[in-house]
């Protein structure tokens, strides 16, 4: 996949970056990694720039993002309202469940997203549950657009400053998933401890 990825880039230069930025966020499996340092390593011997790859990579990252906070808007509460009358008793999840984290989202939902356009693989699907709970599409935007922002300009930094060793930070990288993955697990672990816990007391 990552030649048929550097070869797409090559042949199509900022047109292929936006292209597939926007296609990593709605199929995560394309490494952003693999675009953005490779990105960066094109403007060491094309005609193209840092800030040139940056704007092409951000605005087809945002539009990724709003490709999936459409479907998060498809999958709204009230949905899984529907989903949870059917199948709730199965998976052990009530609509005052839904509500809380509905709630929790519509709070911290903003920073959330900040930061998850950060950790690989996550930083597309976090536009689901954004849309899902309904969260102000400006502010949405916003933040989504201030995160990638981050991300894109670190990474095609780097691999312009690397050059043709830019694929020396994708091992770099898979530590960086790795230890984010980590942090994330535990913090769900803890989350459904206290959340199962709590629901235990109440019973």
């Amino acid at each position: 996949m990552e030649n048929w990825i550097t070869q797409f880039m090559e042949q199509y230069g900022y047109l292929g970056v936006f292209l597939m930025i926007a296609l990593e966020n709605v199929f995560p499996p394309i490494p952003s990694e693999v675009v953005l340092t490779f990105g960066g390593f094109m403007t060491t011997y094309t005609s193209m720039t840092v800030t040139g790859v940056v704007i092409a990579s951000t605005a087809g990252s945002v539009v990724g993002a709003v490709i999936l906070y459409g479907i998060g808007l498809l999958l709204d509460v009230e949905r899984l309202e529907k989903i949870i009358d059917r199948y709730g008793h199965v998976l052990r999840i009530t609509k005052e469940d839904i509500y809380k984290a509905d709630a929790w989202f519509d709070k911290y939902g903003i920073w959330t997203v900040l930061f998850c356009r950060m950790i690989p693989l996550i930083r597309s699907l976090i536009s689901i549950p954004a849309g899902m709970s309904n969260m102000k599409f400006g502010l949405f935007l916003i933040f989504t657009t201030i995160g990638t922002l981050i991300w894109n300009i670190i990474l095609v930094s780097v691999g312009a400053t690397l050059g043709e060793n830019w694929a020396s930070i994708l091992s770099f990288m898979d530590v960086y998933s790795n230890f984010a993955y980590a942090i994330i697990g535990m913090g769900i672990i803890i989350f459904l401890f206290y959340f199962f816990s709590k629901k235990r007391k109440k019973s």
